[in-house]
C-alpha cells in the first residue's frame, strides 16, 4: 500500500512541475502581470517559478518516506532527517540559483539541511 503512495508522490510531483510550467507559470510570468521588484521583474518571476517546483521535491521526499516505512527500514529517525536534510538543500540550490541568492530562503534552507544531517549522523 505504502509502495503506491510512494509511487503517487512521484507522479504527482512531475505533474505538478510539468503541467504547472507548462499551463500556469508560462502564462503567468507573460508580460507586465508580476509587479517590478529591485527595477525589475526578474526577481519575483524567478521566485514564483522556484517556489512552485520546490513543491515537487518535498513531494519527492514524502514518497521516498513512505517507501521507506514500507520496506521496514530500522533506522527511520536517521532516514526521516536525511530525507529532510536533502529536501531542505535541493529547495537551497533552487533558491539560490533561480534567484542569483536575492531569495534569502537559501539561507534557511540550507541551516536545516545542515541541522538536519548534523543530527542523523551525530545522533
Amino acid at each position: 500500500m505504502l509502495e503506491v503512495a510512494a509511487v503517487l508522490c512521484f507522479l504527482i510531483g512531475i505533474i505538478h512541475s510539468y503541467f504547472g510550467e507548462r499551463f500556469i507559470l508560462i502564462r503567468l510570468l507573460r508580460g507586465d502581470k508580476v509587479p517590478h521588484l529591485f527595477g525589475n521583474d526578474f526577481f519575483p518571476k524567478r521566485t514564483l517559478r522556484f517556489a512552485w517546483h520546490i513543491t515537487t521535491f518535498a513531494w519527492w521526499g514524502f514518497g521516498y518516506l513512505l517507501f521507506a516505512i514500507s520496506k521496514g527500514d530500522e533506522n527511520i529517525a536517521q532516514t526521516v532527517l536525511c530525507t529532510i536534510s536533502a529536501v531542505f538543500f535541493i529547495s537551497g540550490i533552487f533558491s539560490f540559483g533561480f534567484t542569483k541568492g536575492r531569495h534569502l530562503s537559501w539561507v534557511v534552507f540550507w541551516a536545516i539541511a545542515g541541522l538536519s544531517y548534523y543530527v542523523a549522523t551525530n545522533g
